[in-house]
């Protein structure tokens, strides 16, 4: 049993203060991150990634001011989203990041508002039908290759991105915003993000409507906001090392 706190007041339960404590440290580093990004004078969305971590840290975000998290497993996803909405904790917009799979799409259509990896006309043919069949619309974001040697992390190559991006903006239940990109592993962040700059910028030339950009995660967010990033994607710069996948 906790002990009785000195100014006389009711001490509080284990679990109350599990979540008093855990509530403290991700208002810490959330300020952390949020000081180094006004370092660089830009103001992105911050999407919060909050995939293998519980609900109730999604939810405390939500609650300091959170209005954008970031998933990347569907099963996880989805019954995280259907527990934040019983606590009246749902954030503004669920972004699914992941690698999509078509055999996904339709669940992921059911909950999530943006899609930030879409990368062939598969996935677009799917996510359509889960979006009709849902009667919602999404918000869509191309991710695009910058390795070009298969790190198995998805994306389209930047030779096929005019031909996706029109497919794209031709959907009637799928919104053009943007494109996603992830800086190739052991790569300059850097020359990678300012690749993305040059490719987002020709793509707004025939979509003027597909104005973001999301780049960035915890290690490489300045660079990305040099280089225009309207989205950042952080997550364990906030809410700590990861909890192995379940």
């Amino acid at each position: 049993m906790a002990d009785a706190p000195q100014d006389g007041t009711a001490p509080l339960a284990e679990g109350d203060a599990e979540r008093t404590r855990r509530r403290a440290e991700l208002a810490e580093a959330l300020e952390r991150t949020r000081e180094r990004i006004a370092v660089t004078g830009a103001e992105p969305t911050l999407v919060v990634v909050t995939k293998f971590f519980p609900a109730a840290d999604a939810a405390a975000l939500v609650d300091l001011g959170i209005t954008d998290i970031g998933e990347n497993r569907d099963q996880e996803a989805a019954a995280k989203v259907a527990e934040l909405e019983e606590t009246g904790h749902r954030p503004a917009r669920v972004h699914f990041i992941g690698q999509l799979q078509s055999n996904k799409a339709a669940s992921v259509a059911r909950y999530a508002d943006v899609v930030q990896s879409v990368d062939r006309v598969k996935i677009v043919t799917a996510l359509e039908k889960g979006a009709r069949a849902a009667e919602r619309r999404l918000d869509v974001l191309l991710q695009v290759d910058l390795a070009g040697d298969d790190e198995g992390r998805g994306g389209v190559l930047p030779d096929a991105l005019p031909a996706l991006a029109e497919r794209v903006a031709g959907s009637d239940v799928l919104d053009l915003r943007g494109v996603m990109a992830v800086a190739p592993l052991g790569g300059d962040p850097d020359a990678a993000f300012a690749r993305l700059a040059d490719l987002h910028e020709r793509l707004l030339r025939d979509h003027p409507e597909a104005t973001w950009r999301s780049a960035g995660m915890s290690g490489d967010l300045e660079a990305a906001l040099v280089h225009g990033a309207t989205h950042v994607r952080v997550g364990s710069a906030i809410l700590g090392a990861r909890p192995r996948a379940r």
